[in-house]
């Protein structure tokens, strides 16, 4: 499929050219230093299905490619690792293909990384990549490069409500829940054993679109169980509206997993499963179990393989973490700007599931496995994400 993404500009090529400008794409939780007790923030709506695996090519487009080399990379903050990771592998492999590079975080905040997209649209940059700090909050700055034929890459992210969105790039977030529930279905043995077992949820933040893709990704697997008594939930606590984690937040994390400690479990009752979205939503659930828990400690999940989580999985403070190789969707993105800037159709694996609001977008999707205290060195230090050292 061919993709289209200056058809605007057609009738306008010259004034086009005058406008080019560097947008630097959208970012998640954002802030200027990245603390070691918060992990990855992850992001994106469940589908009620997986994403079709089988590649194809998305609509190229109907004018000439943008001129330029230079590339705006949007990240939403340093706080969090895995966005300092993402950042600094999207522009070693832009930079090493040649490419200018233009990257910016913006501290959490929406405003800041608004007012930093429109310097790289006014800045001369050919293609933005846009990792969203909110996925609807970048609307009326993304026109400004829809109307100088700035082509734009959601990354990891999927941004809402725009028609300036050409690609989105990410990992099988779904999938990312899936894997998170199935890793518990195996450790209980499910199948098998009689149960019940206790759960709480700790989900990710609602302005993230993301964030619901892991939650039904989780409970779907993990519904049946559910449904034959096998597992409860004795907070109540269930649908994603209340079981949500703003901005990601570890402190939020803690102080709600705290409440419903102190309300359900501090009669000895036991606590089998904490069902958490992402590394940074884990540390605070862990935080909070080492000060107000004494039970025999239950299943911990998480995402994004932050080294702070790491070292508690093989602390046995976490059972495992989903690990999405950032390496891999950066070698992606770089591969699709590439296609972008020459005219080339631009490879995708996905075109039904990932709608913003004013269509389905053209999707690469990158496989997540995880990551537990069984293989992590096969998975993070032999394959070089990190190394012994990071992790003592």
């Amino acid at each position: 499929m061919k993709r289209k993404v200056l058809s605007m500009v057609l009738a306008t090529s010259m004034l086009a050219a005058a406008l080019v400008g560097c947008g630097g794409g959208e970012a998640a939780p954002a802030a200027t230093s990245e603390p070691a007790a918060e992990a990855p923030a992850a992001e994106e709506e469940a589908p009620a299905a997986e994403a079709p695996a089988a590649e194809e090519e998305a609509p190229a487009a109907d004018a000439a490619a943008p001129t330029g080399n230079k590339v705006g990379v949007s990240m939403p903050t340093k706080d969090l690792q895995r966005w300092n990771q993402d950042g600094s592998n999207m522009q070693a492999e832009l930079e090493a293909a040649g490419y200018e590079v233009d990257l910016q975080y913006a501290s959490n905040d929406e405003a800041t990384q608004a007012s930093q997209i429109e310097n790289m649209i006014n800045g001369g940059c050919s293609v933005l990549v846009i990792a969203a700090i909110e996925a609807n909050s970048l609307s009326t700055v993304l026109e400004g490069a829809k109307s100088a034929g700035i082509p734009v890459i959601a990354y990891d992210r999927l941004i809402m409500n725009t028609d300036a969105i050409n690609y989105y790039a990410t990992f099988d977030n779904y999938k990312v829940g899936v894997t998170q529930g199935q890793y518990i279905v195996d450790a209980l043995d499910l199948d098998n054993a009689d149960g019940p077992f206790n759960m709480e949820i700790t989900a990710g933040d609602p302005g993230d679109n993301n964030a619901p893709f892991f939650y039904n990704g989780a409970m779907d697997t993990l519904q049946p169980y559910i449904d034959a008594g096998k597992i409860v939930i004795p907070s109540g606590q269930v649908d994603f509206a209340t079981v949500g984690t703003p901005k990601w937040s570890t402190e939020t994390a803690q102080s709600r997993m705290e409440n419903i400690l102190s309300s359900n479990y501090a009669d000895g009752t036991k606590l089998d499963i904490c069902l958490c979205s992402n590394d940074s939503t884990s540390l605070g659930v862990q935080n909070a179990l080492a000060a107000n828990y004494t039970g025999d400690y239950p299943i911990v999940t998480g995402q994004d393989c932050d080294i702070a989580n790491v070292k508690n999985m093989i602390a046995g403070k976490q059972s495992m973490s989903v690990f999405k190789d950032t390496r891999t969707l950066a070698s992606q993105v770089v591969k699709m700007v590439g296609q972008i800037l020459s005219g080339e159709e631009v490879e995708v694996n996905d075109t039904t599931t990932y709608d913003n609001g004013t269509g389905v977008i053209p999707s690469f999707l990158c496989d997540p496995v995880f990551a537990d205290a069984n293989n992590y060195k096969e998975l993070l230090i032999d394959s070089g994400y990190y190394t012994d050292a990071d992790l003592q």
